[in-house]
């Protein structure tokens, strides 16, 4: 009687019940991928810099002194000066705002054409799916940097036009990832029975279908945003992206390069490691999130 006393004890409340096993989940997933956790908290800090921008910013990013130019790093101008005397550190910090807000929009317009032109592809099929995908093949022709730089180019030089660029450039794979999502959800059980019952197509597709296939689109939206970064980037180093005074991280790094010869390090390395933070963090939280929400991962770990 007494080993049945000393096995037996009051149960856990319901919410603490719960609250444990979630909170054990939680920690088992945090140790089995730190790149969430190390990706989630670099993306919510650009996030805040973006944000606050014009309130961290040291100095005026944009105020030319030429008593000041092509200083060295120190306790005045951490990141040093260009070669005009501007704060290499304030121009990193109000260039997120610019990134940032390329990421954003642009995958928002890939996102929303994509995703749009994959449910009628995928749903409808026939000649809108024929049609559809034949445009898409289209532009997987071209090399996705190639493209937007043309695109660009075509439209001129401003950062408005590169956000369209990256975003048509962004097109494609929500497209194709929606499509085939698509495909596999329209032949199953619950859709037939729905559609059985005399619910109507838009009911359909974005009652049953759509958020079955928003975990696929979150993983490529964050995935998407660490190549908008890089692509605007590289749109501003050739001209094509922002256009000076305003600060961007592939602009400045093209101004700094030509005194890398001098072993004037200082100009580059402050955009070219914001670049490289951004990209690399929200790559490792759409890797994160892919085995986050795959269940097929989830139930092989």
């Amino acid at each position: 009687m007494s080993g049945v006393g000393a096995v037996s004890s009051s149960p856990l409340p319901v919410a603490q019940r719960a609250a444990t096993p979630l909170r054990g989940r939680l920690g088992y997933f945090l140790r089995r991928n730190p790149r969430v956790l190390l990706g989630g908290v670099v993306v919510v800090f650009l996030v805040l810099v973006a944000i606050f921008a014009p309130l961290l910013v040291p100095y005026d990013p944009i105020e030319v002194n030429p008593t000041d130019s092509l200083e060295a790093p120190s306790l005045q101008h951490l990141f040093g000066t260009d070669d005009l005397g501007r704060d290499v550190l304030s121009r990193v910090i109000l260039g997120a705002r610019v990134s940032l807000s390329v990421g954003l929009i642009s995958v928002t317009i890939g996102l929303i054409v994509g995703v749009s032109v994959g449910l009628a592809a995928g749903y409808l099929g026939g000649p809108v799916d024929l049609l559809a995908m034949r445009v898409i093949d289209a532009l997987l022709a071209f090399p996705a940097l190639l493209l937007a730089i043309s695109i660009t180019a075509a439209l001129g030089p401003q950062i408005w036009n590169a956000m369209i660029a990256i975003g048509v450039v962004a097109i494609p794979a929500y497209t194709r990832l929606t499509r085939a999502q698509v495909l596999s959800i329209r032949e199953r059980e619950f859709v037939t029975a729905t559609r059985a019952i005399g619910a109507s197509s838009w009911r359909i597709v974005f009652r049953h279908i759509l958020p079955n296939v928003s975990n696929s689109l979150v993983v490529q939206a964050s995935l998407s945003t660490a190549f908008a970064i890089l692509a605007e980037a590289s749109l501003s180093f050739l001209g094509l992206g922002a256009q000076p005074p305003t600060p961007s991280w592939g602009q400045d790094i093209n101004y700094s390069q030509r005194y890398l010869s001098n072993m004037m390090w200082w100009m580059s390395a402050g955009p070219g490691l914001a670049i490289f933070l951004a990209v690399l963090s929200f790559n490792f939280l759409g890797d994160a999130l892919r085995d986050a929400l795959d269940p097929h991962l989830r139930r092989r770990a």
